[in-house]
Parts: structure tokens; sequence; C-alpha cells
């Protein structure tokens, strides 16, 4: 990551400074992410529609801080400048249709496991998007990381490149409540271990009880690179500077940025992008505000720098732990 110096500078020159500071002092929603100028714009008589104005805005802001932050010296300009274990990380995140010439990097807690349903679709390993089965993350999926070095190149230059981004502090409460609240497999792994190393008198801890505060304690002490994928950030998951995207989508504008792949990509007709399950439990404003502003705000301070990236290349405000909107 670049040094907090180097990175308050490209804030200042992308115009994220301003950004962040109203996310700390006041309350702000997560602005969404739109597609490049032109593409899907909607018109009402001849005018712009109302917020085509904030998407400019967005969408300015987020190109402007991907060129400012992938511009430096010291960032990657392809794959192959990226350390062993960075490019073993987004080449096996990044999952192929030769059929459709596209290339999607999969981040956890955005959606992923329909696009992986999108993609077994159209490769003809499954039915329809609807087929009620448990999904295997691995099979009839074609990753890069299984092909040479000159396949790679081809599919990076000429295939249509996409990820989808998420507030990062939604996703991780997403991914911890998901997990720990969830998955036995998870709460046995990691579970046990965050209660026993955070917690007086842990060791009976089954896992199934970590707290969210012993959660970002957890994530503090991690090293990124060797994070789950559940939790470790996009930036290092999809690597933005050495791969060039044509498109990044957003969860917060889901539908309707997945209908603009789906239809970049001459996807058929018939195949739409996945409803959410009923179970499904959405994080909200409020259950992020509560889940925040019960945590102390040193800690969230202190984990910023691991996330930050995340929060300035796709500009997401930085989350707002104030006296004054905990209040509310």
């Amino acid at each position: 990551l670049p040094s907090m110096l180097m990175f308050g500078v490209i804030l200042a020159s992308s115009g994220l400074l301003l950004m962040i500071e109203k996310g700390i002092l006041a309350e702000v929603k997560p602005p969404p992410l739109y597609p490049a100028t032109g593409e899907l714009s909607r018109r009402v008589g001849g005018g712009e529609a109302p917020g085509d104005l904030d998407r400019e805005v967005l969408r300015d802001i987020r190109n402007r801080t991907i060129r400012s932050v992938c511009g430096q010296r010291a960032m990657p300009r392809s794959v192959w400048e990226l350390p062993a274990g960075q490019r073993r990380t987004v080449l096996r995140h990044l999952l192929v249709s030769d059929k459709y010439r596209f290339l999607y990097c999969y981040v956890p807690k955005v959606a992923c496991s329909n696009w992986k349903r999108i993609l077994k679709v159209l490769d003809g390993a499954l039915e329809s998007v609807d087929v009620k089965l448990k999904m295997d993350h691995k099979s009839d999926l074609v990753f890069l990381g299984d092909m040479k070095p000159d396949e790679i190149n081809y599919r990076l230059k000429n295939y249509y490149k996409f990820i989808f981004v998420r507030n990062p502090a939604e996703r991780l409460l997403s991914a911890y409540r998901n997990k720990f609240g969830e998955i036995k497999e998870y709460q046995l792994k990691y579970g046990v271990e965050i209660v026993r190393r955070y917690r007086k008198n842990g060791g009976k801890s089954a896992g199934d009880d970590v707290t969210f505060s012993e959660f970002l304690r957890y994530l503090l002490d991690e090293e990124v690179e060797r994070m789950n994928e559940h939790w470790m950030p996009i930036y290092n998951l999809c690597q933005p500077c050495a791969v060039r995207y044509d498109f990044i989508g957003s969860y917060e504008r889901l539908n309707e940025d997945a209908n603009h792949v789906l239809e970049k990509v001459q996807a058929p007709s018939f195949i739409r992008f996945p409803e959410r399950q009923s179970w499904y439990k959405p994080v909200t404003a409020e259950t992020l505000h509560y889940y925040l502003c019960n945590t102390q705000r040193r800690l969230i301070k202190e984990l910023l720098p691991k996330y930050i990236l995340d929060f300035s290349l796709f500009a997401y405000p930085l989350p707002n732990v104030t006296s004054e909107f905990c209040r509310q």
C-alpha cells in the first residue's frame, strides 16, 4: 500500500478529501457507482434525469482516483509486476468465459455466487439461474490462474473485464454475520481462535459467539495477504491497477449494473441476474449504524488503513462514527 503521506496527496488531487471529511462529520449514504459516460443514461424530456449529475461526479471521482493511485511509480501496471503471492490471488479470482469473451473478478460477499451461477448457465453446465442447489464454487468454472502465461496475456488484453464492488464496512459486516452466525466451518476454523485470542477465559467457546469487535481486532492483527477471501480487501483480490477493468459495477446498483454487463457481453436474452433468495438478510443502513456505533471508535480508525484503497478507489465514504451521529 502507498504510504499515508502519498495517500493524502492522492486524496487531495482526486477531490476525495472532501468526501471523506463528510463521511466522518455528517451522515452520508453509500454513493452508487455507474457505467461510463453515455452508457445506460436515462433522459427525461431531452434533459438529464434526476441524479445524473451526481452520477457524473461519482464517476469522475472514481476514475480520477484510480488514475492517480495507479499512476504512482510504485504501483503495478500488469499482473506480472505483482509479487508471486498477489499474482496467484488475482489470477485465481478471475473467472473466464471463452464463449462470451469476458473475465469476471469475483469478490466474496458482493453477489459472487449469483455471478458464478450465471457463468455456469452461459457455459451450459447449469440449466437455469433459478435451479435450487448449493453453489459449488469450484466445479464447472474456468479460472485464469489455471492457464499458461500466453493464454493469460491474450485474455487480459482482448476480453471484456469487470468486477463488482461494495461498501467495505458493509461487506465486512455481511461476512461477519454470515460466517460466524451461520457457518459451522468458519466458527470452528476462525471463531474458536478469535475468541481464545481476544477474550479472557474464552477457551471453551465453540466459535459461534464471536463479537464484531473481536472480529475487527482479528482483522487488525492479520496480514492482508494472508486474509480469508471473504474479508480480504477488494484491491488485493482483484488488483485494479494491474488489471484494467472495463466496468466496475456496484452492489448498490446490482440489477442495473448486472443487466449492463449481460448486455455488453451479448448474453442470451433469457439470462437474467437472479433475484435474492427469500432467506437472505441484507445489511441495512440501520444495522451497519448499530454495529459501528457499538464498536470502539479507535478500533475502527486503526483498521481503516487496511481497507483505505477500497474506500477511495471505489468512491465510498469512510464510516461515520461520530458521537453525534451515533446518538441518533
